[in-house]
């Protein structure tokens, strides 16, 4: 598979080539150049195939012939590792559990398959890669769990000062090894933009081989694919009409989705839910898109105010508006709503949720309303533990944290802080 570049000023690249780099050389986003749908038979046939069988069919295509299928076998067993239940809320509503992993975060799916393609493509090399991240929340602890000891492989994690929480910073900042951790004194959008420049710095990638483990890689957005077959898989036998409710920051999981649906999977629709930071729900209603300065919320891992991946949306869409509009809806909900959605799933259906699928929730119930005879699945994407000091402002039961928590939570912390880029370029040649 040849991936092209969405700025369309570079050359195409393979699959190994786009994962090394990142970021094509003129700074856009790589996307296949053709994507083939699976054939009737696998849908046909879905309920009796395993979810490795499931996820090697969904990513095939992508990385052949540079990853060999036994090896591509391999990876995707190794990636999952945890399970992916649906959890029924009502008849019209169900949450899909993306925290079963060893950061207990949606991204544990992308970081593992990632770092194992990587490790496999490096394997024979003896310059090491630097892979460089910026993480609003969960990405970073899902990234260095996932490149943790792999052999050639350094992570540099840059997340914004005082905007992640607690278990966030714990598991991105405790493990030590090849992980390094900056804690940038800004906001997410700051850190992204220096790992951006960091690529195109040529006084950097003349020394060192850098890539991204953000959900602009291919490698790390689209086995984020393999959960929408799954939930499909466990719900298509009762229910005719699926739609799914992603809590929407950086767009790589409802874009996944799309790429999900491109391959012939039947989704009826996919809402993005946006907190305050909501410029994809206003360019659905405006028709003009407009980054935004970030807004700190109480779900975190979303602020996010220019969204990397809704050009790869635009491009499955041909940038025609009016379809993409069809197929996508969006809704933005304030922290005070957040806090009612998880006060009202707890107490009228005993389940609790984090912030981020608090929104998933409320936007899937807003679908609903115009929407009735769907069922909508609002994806919650990380362990409402690791969001404590908020779910606690509602829920005053004991909530247990779990193991995976337990492990970092009395770590120590070890972060360097940085407030400039080039704070980050000497640490990068050092």
């Amino acid at each position: 598979m040849q991936f092209y570049s969405l700025n369309g000023k570079a050359p195409s690249a393979s699959f190994k080539d786009a994962v090394a780099k990142g970021l094509a050389p003129d700074r856009g986003l790589y996307f296949p150049v053709k994507i083939q749908k699976l054939p009737d038979s696998f849908f046909k046939s879905i309920s009796d195939l395993s979810q490795e069988e499931i996820a090697f069919q969904a990513i095939h295509q992508f990385v052949n012939p540079e990853i060999p299928d036994e090896i591509l076998k391999h990876i995707v067993k190794e990636t999952l590792c945890f399970d992916f239940p649906v959890v029924n809320i009502n008849k019209h509503l169900s949450s899909l559990e993306l925290f079963h992993g060893p950061t207990m975060a949606f991204k544990d799916v992308g970081a593992r398959f990632m770092s194992r393609c990587l490790g496999y493509f490096n394997q024979n090399q003896s310059k090491d890669t630097t892979v460089l991240v910026a993480t609003s929340g969960d990405t970073g602890g899902a990234v260095a769990h996932g490149f943790l000891g792999v052999k050639g492989i350094k992570v540099v994690i840059l997340y914004p000062k005082g905007k992640v929480s607690e278990v966030q910073e714990q598991q991105l900042t405790t493990l030590g090894q090849n992980i390094t951790a900056l804690e940038v004194d800004g906001v997410f959008d700051d850190c992204q933009d220096m790992v951006k420049q960091a690529f195109l710095d040529q006084t950097i990638t003349d020394h060192i081989q850098i890539t991204s483990a953000n959900s602009i890689n291919v490698a790390r957005w689209l086995p984020q694919m393999f959960y929408f077959f799954f939930a499909y898989q466990q719900l298509y036998k009762k229910h005719n009409n699926i739609a799914f409710s992603v809590p929407s920051g950086n767009f790589g999981n409802i874009c996944a989705g799309f790429m999900a649906q491109q391959l012939g999977l039947p989704i009826h629709h996919l809402i993005a839910a946006n907190n305050r930071n909501k410029v994809v729900t206003d360019y659905l209603k405006t028709q003009r898109y407009e980054p935004q300065q970030t807004i700190p919320t109480y779900s975190n891992a979303m602020d996010v105010g220019n969204p990397s991946n809704f050009i790869r949306i635009q491009e499955i869409f041909k940038n025609q508006f009016h379809e993409l509009k069809t197929q996508l809806s969006s809704y933005s909900f304030s922290d005070k709503d957040t806090l009612k959605a998880i006060d009202e799933l707890y107490h009228n259906y005993h389940y609790t949720v984090d912030p981020h699928g608090a929104i998933g929730y409320l936007a899937a119930k807003t679908y609903q309303k115009n929407n009735p005879s769907t069922h909508t699945v609002f994806l919650e994407t990380a362990h409402p533990t690791k969001f404590l000091d908020v779910v606690k402002k509602v829920i005053k039961d004991k909530i247990e944290l779990p193991e995976q928590i337990k492990e970092v939570m009395n770590k120590d912390k070890k972060m360097t802080s940085i407030s400039s880029y080039k704070q980050l370029k000497t640490i990068l040649l050092s």
